[in-house]
C-alpha cells in the first residue's frame, strides 16, 4: 500500500512538474518576442526614404526557393516617408463600400489578431516614438495615437487587423493551424494593398491551397513540403523575412486594374492590354515578414508593397541590366505567371537601351549583387 502511495504521488508530482516546466518555457518564450526595440535611428515621416531593395537577380539561372531568411525583430516594421500616402490609400478603402471585402476574422483567429495588435502598438511605439504613443480613454483603456494625424486607435476590439493595418504601410494575414489536419488556413486578413489577389478569393483556404488555386509556378514540385515543414516547425523566436517581384503595367498601389476591375469574376494577364507605355510599367515588389505569435501560436504575415516606375528604377546604377537578365532568365511557367508577354516588347528594349548607355558611361558591371539589394 505504501508502496502504491509512493508511486502515485510521483507520478502526481511528475506531471505537475511538466505543467510548470511548460509554462516557464513559455513564459520564457514570450520573453524573447517582447517587442520593444530600440528607436528607429533619426527617423522622420518626411526624410526617411523607403529602403532600395531591388530583389531580382543577373541571369542566366532561375531558382525556384522559398527565398527566406533571418529576421532581426528590431526591424519587423519598417516605415518612411510613404507612410502618409500609404495611410491615406487605406483610410479610403476602408470607409469604402469594398471595406468588408478587404478585411475579414473568423471567430477562431479574434484572439490572434488582438495579439496581434497588442505586439504592434507595443513595436511602434518604441520603434517610431516620433509618430505613435500610448493615450487612455476615460475608462482607462489603453489606445494608441498617431501624432501626424490625430487619430487614436483602440488596441481592444472587435475588429483588430483593421485598426493595426491602419497604423502600418503592411497588409496583415493570420495563418492559423487546423488540428483535425494539421495544415494552416488563412482565418484572417487586412489586405488592402494587394495588387493583383483578393482576400475574399482565398479567405479560410489551406496554405497549399492558396497557392495551387493562385497557380504558382513549381509550388508541388519545389515548395510545398518544404513550406509545411517549415511552418509545423517555426518557434516565436525564429522570424523570417522574405521578398518577392512582379511587374505591373499601371501605377494603381492598391489594385492593378490593368489586370481587370478588382470586382470582376476573371482577373488576370489575359486582360491587359499589350505594349504598354514604357511610362505605364512599374516594378512591384514586396517585403514579407513571418513570424510565430507567442500566445496563440498563429503564424503573422505582413505584406509591404512597393511600387516604382521603371524609368526610376533604370537610371540607378547597373539595375537596368540586372532587371532585363532576371527577366529573361524566367522559365516558361513564371514567364507566363509574372505576364512576360504583355509587356517584354517594350520593356526589354527599354532596360537594353539604358544599360548600353550606362556601359558607354564607364560603369563597371557587378554582377555579384548582395541580395536583396
Amino acid at each position: 500500500m505504501i508502496e502504491y502511495l509512493l508511486t502515485s504521488c510521483l507520478i502526481l508530482l511528475t506531471f505537475i512538474y511538466g505543467i510548470v516546466r511548460f509554462r516557464v518555457r513559455k513564459s520564457e518564450m514570450k520573453s524573447k518576442c517582447v517587442d520593444s526595440p530600440p528607436p528607429y535611428p533619426n527617423w522622420s515621416i518626411e526624410k526617411t526614404r523607403p529602403l532600395p531593395y531591388r530583389p531580382f537577380k543577373w541571369g542566366p539561372n532561375y531558382f525556384v526557393t522559398m527565398g527566406i531568411s533571418r529576421l532581426d525583430l528590431n526591424d519587423w516594421i519598417e516605415l518612411d516617408n510613404q507612410w502618409t500616402k500609404y495611410h491615406q490609400h487605406k483610410l479610403d478603402r476602408l470607409q469604402g463600400e469594398r471595406a468588408s471585402r478587404l478585411c475579414k476574422t473568423s471567430p477562431q483567429a479574434l484572439d490572434a489578431a488582438k495579439e496581434t495588435i497588442q505586439l504592434l502598438s507595443q513595436y511602434l511605439v518604441h520603434r517610431y516614438p516620433s509618430l505613435f504613443r500610448f493615450v487612455f480613454n476615460e475608462n482607462q483603456q489603453k489606445q494608441i495615437e498617431i501624432k501626424a494625424t490625430g487619430e487614436i486607435y483602440p488596441i481592444d476590439s472587435s475588429d483588430p487587423l483593421k485598426y493595426a493595418s491602419l497604423l502600418i504601410e503592411d497588409d496583415l494575414a493570420l495563418m492559423m493551424k487546423n488540428e483535425n489536419d494539421g495544415q494552416y488556413y488563412l482565418k484572417a486578413g487586412s489586405i488592402v494593398l494587394p495588387g493583383f489577389w483578393r482576400l475574399e478569393d482565398k479567405f479560410e483556404m489551406s496554405l497549399s491551397q492558396i497557392h495551387l488555386s493562385g497557380d504558382v509556378p513549381q509550388f508541388k514540385e519545389k515548395l510545398q513540403n518544404s513550406m509545411d515543414k517549415y511552418f509545423q516547425k517555426m518557434t516565436p523566436d525564429n522570424p523570417i523575412v522574405r521578398y518577392n517581384y512582379f511587374i505591373q503595367t499601371d501605377g494603381k498601389l492598391p489594385w492593378s486594374s490593368s489586370i481587370g476591375a478588382e470586382d470582376i469574376f476573371g482577373i488576370g494577364w489575359q486582360n491587359a492590354q499589350p505594349n504598354p507605355s514604357i511610362h505605364d510599367i512599374h516594378l512591384r515588389f514586396e517585403r514579407q515578414t513571418l513570424r510565430r505569435l507567442p500566445e496563440t501560436d498563429a503564424i503573422l504575415f505582413t505584406i509591404r508593397p512597393y511600387l516604382i516606375p521603371v524609368t526610376e528604377l533604370a537610371d540607378e546604377p547597373s539595375i537596368p541590366g540586372r532587371l532585363a537578365s532576371a527577366i529573361r532568365s524566367w522559365p516558361d511557367d513564371v514567364a507566363q505567371y509574372k505576364g512576360r508577354t504583355v509587356y517584354q516588347n517594350i520593356l526589354l528594349d527599354y532596360l537594353d537601351q539604358k544599360h548600353q548607355q550606362q556601359l558607354q558611361q564607364g560603369l563597371q558591371i557587378d554582377n555579384q549583387n548582395s541580395y536583396p539589394y
